[in-house]
């Protein structure tokens, strides 16, 4: 019969039952798991070791020309078989041996052969080498060549499982595998009669595209033909005459490939026509078996044409929303659920949890408007039936089939939701391999857009709200959250502030309508959904759509309704379900922070958040559709008269406006309850705590809690700061915990907050941190994380409290900072390093001679560290000093000069020098601590023979920045560095000057005319504006180079091809004209020549225009008299320079212009 079928015979045990029940390899899995056969009992160790130990002695002491060899071999073999095993043993030279015992030709030895490779590989994990994968592979392939047909099935599966992760080793036998005519493509192709045989040639591909985590990928020429073979198999139709069950089968096996293929890396499988036929199919296979489903489904999804650019206008002011429009849906929703009711909604779960039901109504819910990608039409059968809350299910006496029949239907149903699980893990593998920008325009088949008109779509929604499985509405919740996922550029144009337009409707508003399209969905199923692990997944695909929504731009009343709706929530009974509902809060409180909405439910007091739009307690049978008959949910926790008081709608109470200021915030006052307080109704999986006393809330609950506090602290200031005492308390509290998890939250409390200045307990906090807790955690060597968190939480107390900590408390924390540099956590260090960054900055600090220079040797230090986080803060942190010498040289003046040490700005402009070779991310603020170093330099200095040679290096670094390839921030910086050096008055710029001042302006030139980056020209602009004298210009030569840079970049600064660059065209523009203006107010008699010949050109007329919209923008000038102040040295070239100055004054005061002060008019000569 095993023949007939293509099905191998099971191998069986001493006991009677299968021993090695076939198992299908999935890519999620973990490798090789084994499947214990129900109700066997194992042998112990130590027999199931002797077993296998005397077996393969016995098996090693055979050789080829043994008398018995059929019987012995057969008689091991299936002693071999018998056992399960879950130690390793010395598998790979005991198969090895056995194949050279078993020739070909003994065809019912090479199918125990393969049974026992497959199960000896899958049950112990074996890691094959190199040599054992080629010599099993070369057997198990000739064995496909000279063995019968009915071999084949045994022969692939030992086959898939030899080559399960280990493609890329493969490299031999691919050829043959997957080449033209490779035997796996004639095994898995569409033609072969053999469904099975089909299926296992499939997952045998499958598991060669599989690649395990550190090991290398397969070869993208296999992996194309394998994606190629997979999507065939996925649009190809069912064959006749062939078993829907087993043809699931194979779908279920080229999904599973087809997720192998996409997992961890880039889309490589074609373009915008390969992607949309991919994506139709798997939307196809997303609604396989789903009862009411009848339609065309068009071959391929072709994307929407989106606006590729689309300004972001303010948002107007919102109307408020009517009354009506609440009690409306509500009363639908009355209504919907009252038809639910009628219906029976008995549940029978399948073996592996799966809703499964034993007649499937052929109804759909209806869950959003019209709306697809083009060319596709979606339509339902004509028994659609509309209801808000349908039933799927149907009491066992109303089936209509037979016992064996009912068993068929029920294994069909649960082998199509596999099925839709497998397309939508598919489809979660394109969204995470596709380029985000190259996805929206397939958002529409996918995500409607609008509730009304026709029949519904059918899209992720649909799953979400009408799947009879949970897995599968779970699976469709993570692909809706993977494409909500860093959505945020794309959703921004979305606005529905505005009434919309008769004649059509915008792209910004369609978007907005899907916004509250998803909305309106997911707060459905977050009504309907009984499965803990699936409601997890509802809340936080909200998480993730709150945190990429655009809400200031959208009529205010989205998210009032879903604050109040998770609330609920907050006390579920699976702990799952309380951290997402606070990984939501978090979101909500994240979001544009501060946003009015938001800060209207945050001030509504607790009583009151039932009182609007419906709070919906989750306890409650009735309201979820896929309840059994009389039966809550397990999951469920039971309303309690406390519970249904505290939720029950009570009038508002009016507030002063000082009153619902200092109102204590709910959501605060319920994470430090999370944090601090015991939990009253435990389940018996949490434990009731040490001691016999009452547990705490499990970690990650009081993680997540610590995580909003945060996010209220840092985003709802004005609210939160009532409470700052009591939060610093929770803060001090988390801080001396023994788990370093809560220490590491507990310090970031408070950690980059910008607001803490404002109350007058603030010092205290910090007193009282610093002297207990936080000195700790600083100290604590076994836990670096904590301790980088400490330092963290230590560099972001603010100036103003420093300033009035205690003496002894300000050199604790810069002598702990000053030893935690040394660190050999090069985390703890970098935090270190970057602390003292920010502790230079502060005012009370920064003239402090001798902390500057412990900071600058400590830093210098840093810089040569292996590490290369540690030297991009230290470089960091060198440029904030940098910052604080030229502070310090405008404000203290030439006396802090003179108290540092020579050596040691010697010591720091060589450590930049070296740092301005290091990666991008240390050399961009190497180079900016060049600039300030160059700026710094006193002329004593500058004149000593030990600066000579390190200032030229510095100088020559900065040059080649600028002409480098580095990121734009680098060269940017670099720029900006050379027009700093050049405020240095005793920098020798002049004519008279060393060849590298001469590098420096021929960089600028050439940067402010080709560098695609506008940034980068204008910071090139304005450096070459910087010097304040002629003589710095060097020769007649150079300032006519300077000047013909400046005006050709000024006639090319509209140019360019990238839209996001243009934007920048006009500050270009305004930086040149004035860099422009600069040169002619510093220029000289015998610069005329050049500068007339260049304004007396045909591009004179364009540079005139743009200097005369600066002058107007900038509304002044000077006095036309002393624009002629040019004197008759020079004919031709003068006549043509006061003839443009007299156009620009005559032009600027026809325009009403007052051009008597400014100063770019006064062209004073340099003597």
């Amino acid at each position: 019969m095993a023949a007939q079928t293509g099905l191998s015979a099971p191998v069986l045990g001493r006991t009677g039952v299968s021993a090695f029940p076939q198992v299908a390899l999935s890519a999620e899995a973990a490798p090789f798991t084994p499947t214990r056969p129900g109700g066997w009992q194992l042998d112990s160790l130590s027999d199931t070791e002797e077993q296998f130990s005397r077996c393969a002695a016995k098996l090693r002491a055979l050789r080829a020309d043994s008398v018995q060899l059929r019987e012995e071999l057969n008689l091991l073999f299936d002693q071999l078989l018998s056992e399960n095993y879950n130690k390793n043993f010395d598998v790979c030279a005991l198969l090895k041996h056995a194949r050279s015992l078993v020739p070909l030709s003994h065809e019912h030895l090479v199918i125990k052969l393969c049974q026992l490779m497959h199960h000896l590989l899958n049950q112990l994990k074996v890691i094959m080498d190199e040599l054992t994968l080629d010599v099993l592979v070369t057997y198990t392939m000739s064995a496909l060549k000279m063995c019968s047909t009915w071999t084949h099935s045994d022969v692939l599966l030992a086959l898939s499982t030899i080559v399960y992760g280990n493609g890329h080793q493969c490299h031999q036998h691919l050829n043959d595998l997957l080449g033209e005519d490779g035997a796996l493509l004639l095994y898995s192709s569409p033609s072969q009669p053999n469904i099975e045989l089909r299926r296992i040639a499939l997952t045998c591909m499958a598991n060669i595209c599989l690649r395990i985590p550190g090991q290398p990928p397969l070869d993208d020429q296999y992996k194309s033909v394998c994606f190629g073979v997979f999507l065939k198999t996925l649009q190809s139709p069912k064959p006749p005459d062939t078993d829907e069950l087993f043809y699931c089968m194979v779908i279920q096996a080229a999904l599973k490939g087809f997720q192998c293929c996409l997992s961890g890396g880039k889309w490589k499988f074609g373009g915008v026509e390969e992607l949309g036929s991919v994506l139709a199919t798997l939307k196809r296979l997303m609604f396989q078996g789903t009862p009411g489903v009848s339609i065309e489904w068009p071959a391929v999804l072709y994307p929407a044409p989106l606006p590729q650019y689309e300004g972001l206008s303010a948002p107007k002011p919102a109307e408020s929303p009517k009354a009506a429009e609440p009690s409306k849906d509500a009363n639908k929703k009355r209504k919907s659920r009252g038809k639910g009711k009628k219906m029976s909604t008995e549940e029978i779960r399948g073996d592996d949890g799966e809703e499964d039901d034993r007649m499937a109504a052929p109804v759909l819910q209806k869950v959003g408007g019209r709306v697809g990608g083009r060319g596709e039409a979606e339509s339902l059968s004509k028994s659609y039936t509309p209801s808000l809350y349908p039933s799927w299910k149907k009491n066992s006496s109303d089936s209509e089939f037979s016992d064996p029949e009912g068993n068929a239907q029920s294994k069909l149903r649960l082998s199509h939701g596999r099925v839709r699980q497998g397309a939508l893990h598919s489809l979660l593998a394109v969204v995470k391999s596709v380029e985000k920008r190259a996805l929206y325009g397939y958002w529409s088949s996918f995500i409607p857009d609008s509730p009304t008109g026709g029949p519904p779509p059918l899209t992720l929604l649909t799953i979400i709200l009408k799947d009879p499985s949970p897995k599968v509405r779970a699976c469709a919740l993570q692909v809706l959250s993977a494409m909500l996922d860093g959505s945020r550029q794309f959703l921004a144009v979305a606005e529905d502030t505005a009434s919309p337009r008769t004649s059509y409707t915008p792209f910004s508003f369609s978007l907005a309508t899907a916004v509250r399209e998803l909305h309106r969905a997911l707060s459905l199923a977050l009504l309907a959904e009984t499965s803990p692990q699936t409601l997890t997944q509802v809340i936080k695909c909200l998480a993730y759509l709150v945190a990429n929504a655009p809400y200031h731009r959208l009529r205010p009343g989205l998210l009032s309704p879903l604050w109040k709706q998770i609330r609920p929530y907050v006390r579920h009974r699976d702990v799952n379900v309380r951290v997402s509902v606070l990984t939501l809060y978090g979101a909500l409180v994240t979001t544009q922070a501060p946003l009015p909405e938001v800060q209207l439910l945050l001030r509504q007091p607790e009583g009151s958040s039932s009182s609007s739009a419906g709070l919906f307690t989750p306890q409650e049978p009735t309201l979820s559709w896929r309840h059994r008959d009389g039966v809550s949910s397990p999951a469920r926790t039971p309303v309690t008269p406390s519970q249904r008081s505290l939720h029950a709608q009570s009038p508002h109470v009016p507030r002063t406006p000082g009153e619902e200021e200092s109102a204590r915030v709910w959501l605060l006052q319920l994470c430090v309850s999370l944090v601090t307080q015991p939990r009253e109704d435990q389940s018996d999986s949490e434990g009731t705590g040490t001691g016999g006393g009452a547990a705490l809330e499990p970690s990650p609950v009081r993680l997540e809690a610590l995580q909003v506090l945060s996010h209220l602290v840092h985003g709802y200031f004005s609210l939160a700061q009532a409470c700052l005492c009591e939060i610093g308390h929770v803060s001090a509290r988390c801080l001396g915990e023994t788990d370093p998890s809560i220490q590491l939250h507990g310090a970031k409390i408070f950690r980059n907050d910008e607001h803490t200045d404002m109350c007058s307990c603030v010092v205290q906090f910090w007193s009282d941190v610093l002297s207990g807790p936080l000195n700790a955690a600083l100290q604590n060597e076994q836990h670096p994380t904590l301790q980088t968190s400490a330092c963290d939480t230590l560099s972001s107390i603010l100036p103003q409290a420093f300033a009035q900590l205690p003496d002894k408390t300000q050199l604790m924390c810069i002598t702990v900072l000053l030893g935690l540099t040394y660190s050999d956590n090069y985390l703890v260090k970098t935090a270190a390093v970057r602390a003292l960054g920010i502790y230079i900055l502060f005012p009370c600090l920064r003239e402090d001679v001798m902390f500057v220079a412990d900071t600058a040797n400590t830093i210098l230090a840093a810089l040569d560290d292996r590490s290369p986080n540690v030297r991009a803060k230290a470089a960091w942190s060198l440029g904030n000093l940098t910052d604080t010498l030229i502070v310090n040289m405008e404000s203290v003046g030439v006396d802090f000069q003179e108290e540092l040490s020579d050596m040691l700005l010697l010591k720091m402009l060589q450590a930049a020098t070296r740092a301005s070779a290091d990666k991008d991310r240390v050399k961009c603020n190497a180079v900016r601590a060049l600039g300030n170093l160059l700026h710094f330099l006193r002329q004593s200095q500058l004149s000593r023979s030990a600066f000579q040679r390190p200032l030229e290096d510095a100088v020559r670094a900065l040059v080649k920045t600028v002409q480098s390839e580095a990121t734009m921030k680098v060269r940017w910086n670099a720029c900006y560095a050379l027009g700093n050096a050049f405020r240095n008055p005793a920098l020798p710029l002049g004519r008279y000057s060393a060849p590298w001042s001469c590098d420096a302006f021929s960089a600028l030139c050439h940067v402010v005319t080709s560098c695609k980056n506008f940034k980068v020209r204008i910071k090139s602009a304005a450096a070459l504006a910087v010097p304040s004298r002629r003589g710095c210009y060097g020769d007649t030569k150079r300032f006519s180079c300077v000047w013909h840079s400046l005006a050709t970049a000024l006639e090319n600064s509209e140019d360019t091809n990238d839209f996001l660059e243009y934007r920048y065209s006009a500050s270009l523009r305004h930086t040149l004209s004035e860099a422009l203006l600069h040169l002619l107010s510093v220029s000289q008699p015998l610069d005329m020549p050049a500068l007339g010949v260049s304004l007396a050109s045909e591009d004179g007329k364009g540079i005139k225009d743009h200097l005369i919209k600066y002058l107007r923008a900038e509304g002044g000038g000077g006095e036309g008299a002393d624009g002629e102040r040019l004197g008759e040295e020079e004919e031709q070239g003068k006549e043509v320079v006061v003839s443009f100055l007299e156009d620009l004054l005559k032009i600027c005061k026809e325009a009403g212009s007052q051009l008597e002060n400014h100063p770019a008019i006064n062209c004073q000569s340099d003597d």
